[in-house]
């Protein structure tokens, strides 16, 4: 290497003579090539089988570790457990008391639950039920007041009886009461009622014993008492008709002033008495009449029907639950519950041959280490097929989902499912379930989230002691969660979703757990933490995905969103160094974009892909066109095609080297190489050529002015290369018609199918028609005429 350095130095050392070194300038630079060519070329290697863990030998390694993490329970498991039939008689070898605390636990539960709830009263029900019964009362007094109020006259002169009956008798009757009182006569028709005989005896006598004008006066008296009346009885029936469960009828117009007053005090006395001694709720509505005609006394005879309508009218249940009391009397029930002690004598018998094994029996058994603990090999074999079982499902939907996960994939999704049975055994009060949902859901799609987490949520139970409810919980929110992780695309909304899987773990503990306890808020708290710990390991899911992201060299859909984002520290200086460049970017990702959306490709890949294929320009911005702002052209100065090939063809080992310093995805730094494949740099290429012709000491070789690769290996890196081809094809059609930029379009696609760069990519032959109408649709677009607008005339 120091030799070809050495030789290469003198070489490009300048000469002595001006004219000999003209007469070399040639030779000189074609040595230079060679040279470079061999100091640049790469030993042919065999191909050699990848050192690392191959797919079956991992997928193998996941099915032991997971039975080994889950089927926990299945290594230590009592050949004489409960409901298992004793093979001998087995007696105690000494005297012991041993606490049965799954016993003890059970009937501290049950006493938690069964405990009598605390009630305390509900001042807003007291305050609505008071506002309801003097709502009550205050239509009442309307309606009174509308009816006028009794005795109308003096009673020595018309008793109240008569009073009564003339505000409410008929205008026929009125009528002919009112004749026959004022008639010559003081005889009585005999068809009246007793109480119609009786009035009108009182009003002729009224008629003997006063004045003409006295008469007449009372007469206008009744009439406008009668009118009063009608508007009241009218009330009434509107009041009926639009509620039917009005409360009020024509009885309380009946009562005179001294029983409506009588009748609302006892009733408002009652109500104080039941409120103070407080309703409990559930009570059936029948009771609240009992209740209210056993409080109702004093009342008027008169006014006791509507007094006991009124008052159960207002009630309702002003009593309930504390839920601090009731959660401290559960607690100290719980704890007054004393443990559950199983006594033994030494040879005593434990358990007698052909028994069953009880609670108790088992207790001891396993304190004296008789209950024959070993590996239970057929349930560790069983389980195994089940956790293989489990890996095939997932495997399934991995290929029919076309995921297509690498070897670094699986582990990440291995090293996931690993950590649910771990916080089993940590017992902590939920597992990992929610944090795995959002980040395999982010990761690698909404079907491989869920279908992970509903094959844990089945094998967790079986090898490892979880709370049902808890587990339930967890794994229905945390199903949704992955459904809906997979189409976010931003971290704020994926926050948003771990605060909606919380609430949904903490709802579904609540409700699985207060069908089986008769107190719900000895539950609420339970339920409360669930909710919180949903949201906690959402949290951490969210925390852990850059990094997860940055490890395992992952491309998730908000990763390639912050990588769009023209903030991006990497895109700023991409504008501000090559500002030609980056406007050639955004028309190539607009075409890009359309294409792959139309393709149903990677959109978020395609974008993001589009704006870095390109940044290895930063490194010679002078040495493209677009670039150069119609300057002097740097190639011109050069005036050498190889050295021109060697600028153009740098910028995408340059920016395979900015990618990996600025730690971009795997994938999306291969659309820096394979956006242009293997392309030939034709305009250079055809210069070099022609001055093979002039020059016959010029030899072109065709590697000079090819890049290095590879092709396209994916649909959306081959739509990225039309899409570049095509953009300044199109950038100079101002005036061509559609059919002629179609067509230009199609030449460019087909001499990339021609030159058999697209080989690899999967794009078929038939897309590329799509692809060409696509371009040309979005040319269109952007090509759009504008509205010329006047020029304004000058004073």
């Amino acid at each position: 290497m120091k030799l070809f350095r050495s030789i290469q130095q003198q070489l490009t050392h300048k000469p002595i003579l001006p004219k000999i070194a003209r007469r070399w300038k040639p030779l000189r630079r074609f040595y230079l090539r060679r040279w470079r060519r061999l100091l640049q070329q790469k030993i042919p290697r065999r191909k050699v089988a990848r050192s690392g863990i191959s797919r079956p030998v991992l997928l193998l390694l996941a099915i032991v570790l997971l039975t080994s993490a889950i089927g926990h329970r299945f290594y230590n498991e009592p050949q004489l457990a409960v409901n298992t039939i004793a093979p001998q008689t087995l007696r105690a070898p000494a005297s012991a008391q041993v606490e049965d605390t799954k016993t003890t636990a059970e009937h501290r539960l049950a006493a938690r639950t069964g405990s009598t709830p605390v009630l305390m009263v509900d001042e807003t029900a007291n305050q609505e039920i008071q506002q309801a019964l003097q709502r009550y009362f205050n239509q009442g007094n309307e309606l009174r007041a509308k009816a006028g109020s009794l005795p109308f006259a003096p009673p020595f002169d018309l008793s109240m009886q008569s009073q009564q009956y003339l505000r409410q008798a008929t205008d026929a009757d009125w009528q002919t009461i009112l004749q026959l009182a004022s008639g010559a006569s003081d005889a009585v028709s005999a068809n009246l009622t007793p109480v119609e005989q009786f009035v009108v005896l009182e009003l002729q006598s009224y008629r003997r014993n006063s004045s003409a004008e006295e008469f007449a006066s009372l007469q206008k008296v009744i009439d406008r008492v009668r009118q009063r009346y009608a508007a009241a009885v009218a009330a009434i029936a509107t009041q009926t008709k639009d509620d039917p469960q009005a409360l009020y009828t024509t009885s309380l117009l009946d009562l005179s002033d001294e029983d409506w007053e009588a009748t609302q005090f006892a009733v408002q006395q009652a109500l104080d008495r039941i409120l103070i001694q407080g309703i409990a709720p559930g009570l059936p509505d029948t009771q609240f009449s009992q209740i209210a005609q056993a409080h109702l006394i004093d009342v008027p005879p008169a006014g006791q029907p509507i007094a006991t309508a009124m008052l159960t009218q207002v009630l309702q249940p002003n009593l309930v639950q504390d839920p601090e009391q009731t959660r401290l009397r559960a607690e100290q029930a719980a704890q007054s519950v004393k443990p559950e002690i199983v006594k033994i004598r030494q040879g005593e018998i434990i358990v007698a041959a052909g028994d069953r094994i009880s609670q108790s029996d088992f207790v001891l058994l396993d304190y004296f280490n008789l209950s024959r603990r070993s590996l239970n090999g057929w349930a560790i074999l069983g389980f195994t097929g089940l956790v293989s079982a489990a890996v095939v499902i997932f495997i399934y939907v991995e290929r029919y989902s076309h995921s297509g996960l690498r070897k670094r994939d699986y582990l990440l999704v291995l090293l996931l499912a690993l950590s649910a049975p771990l916080t089993v055994m940590l017992s902590l009060p939920t597992t990992s379930l929610p944090a795995i949902a959002l980040l395999l859901g982010s990761f690698y799609g909404s079907a491989l989230g869920a279908t992970t987490v509903l094959l844990l949520s089945l094998l967790l139970p079986i090898g490892l002691p979880i709370g049902s409810s808890a587990l339930v919980a967890s794994s229905i929110g945390s199903i949704v969660g992955a459904l809906l992780a997979g189409k976010r695309r931003s971290r704020e909304e994926l926050a948003l979703l771990g605060g909606a899987i919380g609430l949904t773990q903490g709802v579904l503990y609540l409700l699985l757990n207060v069908l089986d306890s008769p107190v719900w808020y000895s539950v609420l708290m339970a339920a409360l933490m669930q909710a919180l710990l949903g949201v906690a390991w959402s949290v951490v899911a969210i925390g852990l995905s850059p990094y997860l992201e940055h490890v395992f060299d992952l491309v998730t859909p908000i990763r390639l969103a912050e990588l769009s984002n023209p903030n991006c520290p990497l895109l700023k200086k991409l504008a501000a160094q090559t500002p030609g460049t980056f406007q050639h970017t955004l028309f190539v990702a607009t075409l890009a974009e359309a294409a792959a959306r139309s393709l149903r490709c990677n959109v978020e890949l395609v974008r993001a892909g589009t704006l870095y294929h390109d940044i290895g320009k930063m490194h010679d911005p002078q040495g493209f066109i677009e670039n150069q702002m119609g300057g002097v052209n740097k190639h011109d100065l050069i005036d050498d095609p190889w050295q021109s090939a060697a600028i153009i063809k740098k910028h995408v080992t340059e920016g395979l080297a900015i990618a990996r310093r600025y730690r971009l995805p795997t994938a999306v730094q291969a659309f820096i190489p394979e956006h242009q494949g293997t392309m030939t740099i034709a305009y250079f290429h055809h210069q070099a050529q022609r001055r093979a012709q002039e020059h016959a000491e010029f030899l072109v070789d065709d590697s000079d002015f090819r890049y290095d690769g590879p092709i396209p290996q994916s649909r959306e890196t081959g739509i990225v290369m039309l899409a570049d081809s095509c953009e300044a094809a199109l950038r100079s059609l101002k005036e061509a018609t559609p059919e002629e930029a179609l067509a230009m379009v199609n030449r460019v696609l087909r001499a990339r199918w021609q030159d058999e760069q697209l080989v690899e990519s999967g794009l078929t032959r038939a897309e590329m028609s799509q692809i060409a109408e696509i371009f040309v649709r979005v040319w269109q677009q952007s090509n759009h005429q504008r509205i010329p607008y006047p020029k304004a005339r000058s004073a």
